[in-house]
């Protein structure tokens, strides 16, 4: 028998409370979901603050898995401690050893429901390819950012994200709950029908891979003159051109994604999402590009649930 054991987190920022709320309810009661029989660890990623209903306490816990913060016991703020304590308890050679890692998150942004990829691991394209071949979730791939890194998923063998939007930080949303147990129990089926070795992969999976992060207008203060032009505000995910507005300012002036980049077609996503004007982002550019599905990412997968 597999020991396979997958690891479902919530909260890692503790304003995003839908995930936590459903989490909430399933364990009072344990039959709201079925499980299909898989060994299942779930966790809030920031009790305490979720507790304060803030994003984080002294540092962003999603940037908090670099090797330099969980390597050096010297840092000892909540969340690069926290990191520490996750790992040790749910890492792959932990306490209770996890191989796949599913981080539930909500935006502010227009996003709907989407994955998130970092990087081109073959065991996060096979898992993302099935669940995108059910749901026909957009995946945002995120590579080459070096501004941001340090991710939950990318500390286990095989992980990725899930958001879904648009909703208010600190606000539990019908539909946000909804789609969060939907994504949550296909995520369960696809993941079983792997272990079952039923898995019908796709030909193909539709990625937005990371291009640049583009931030507001701003004065000799660093302070944004500028705002999102109704052109693209909640037009996450839709292609657009270098004639397209992106920014506009009281004055009229408007400033075109031509300013910004040599790209003739891209997709922007994230756009004002609220929790990254702290990180210097009014969005990030994205390009569209179908990949063609290896066989070996499915039999690598096959061989992670074999554990």
């Amino acid at each position: 028998m597999t020991s396979f054991q997958l690891l479902l987190v919530a909260g890692t920022h503790g304003n995003e409370i839908n995930a936590p709320w459903l989490f909430d309810q399933w364990n009072k009661k344990p039959s709201l979901i079925n499980t299909n029989d898989l060994k299942i660890k779930k966790v809030i990623g920031n009790p305490i603050a979720r507790k304060d209903c803030k994003r984080y306490v002294d540092r962003d816990l999603n940037r908090s898995f670099s090797p330099e913060l969980l390597m050096n016991s010297e840092i000892k703020d909540l969340e690069a401690s926290r990191a520490r304590e996750l790992i040790r308890d749910y890492g792959p050679i932990g306490t209770n050893p996890c191989q796949l890692v599913i981080d539930f998150h909500s935006t502010t942004a227009c996003m709907g429901s989407s994955i998130v990829v970092y990087g081109s691991r073959s065991y996060d394209l096979a898992i993302a390819s099935l669940i995108q071949k059910r749901l026909q979730l957009p995946i945002y791939l995120h590579e080459g950012d070096n501004s941001q890194k340090g991710f939950l998923v990318e500390s286990w063998p095989c992980g990725f994200v899930v958001e879904i939007g648009p909703v208010p930080q600190g606000l539990v949303h019908n539909k946000i709950v909804n789609q969060t147990l939907l994504i949550l129990e296909t995520c369960i089926n696809e993941i079983s029908s792997v272990i079952n070795r039923q898995a019908i992969f796709p030909k193909q999976l539709i990625v937005h891979r990371y291009l640049q992060n583009i931030d507001f207008p701003k004065d000799s203060l660093g302070i944004p003159n500028a705002f999102i032009h109704s052109a693209i505000q909640d037009k996450d995910w839709t292609t657009i051109n270098a004639d397209t507005p992106l920014f506009v300012n009281l004055e009229g002036d408007i400033f075109r994604l031509s300013e910004y980049s040599n790209e003739n077609q891209v997709v922007p996503v994230f756009i004002n999402e609220a929790a990254y004007s702290e990180k210097n982002i009014a969005m990030i550019l994205t390009k569209k590009e179908a990949l063609d599905f290896d066989l070996s990412w499915g039999k690598e997968l096959y061989e992670l649930v074999s554990i």
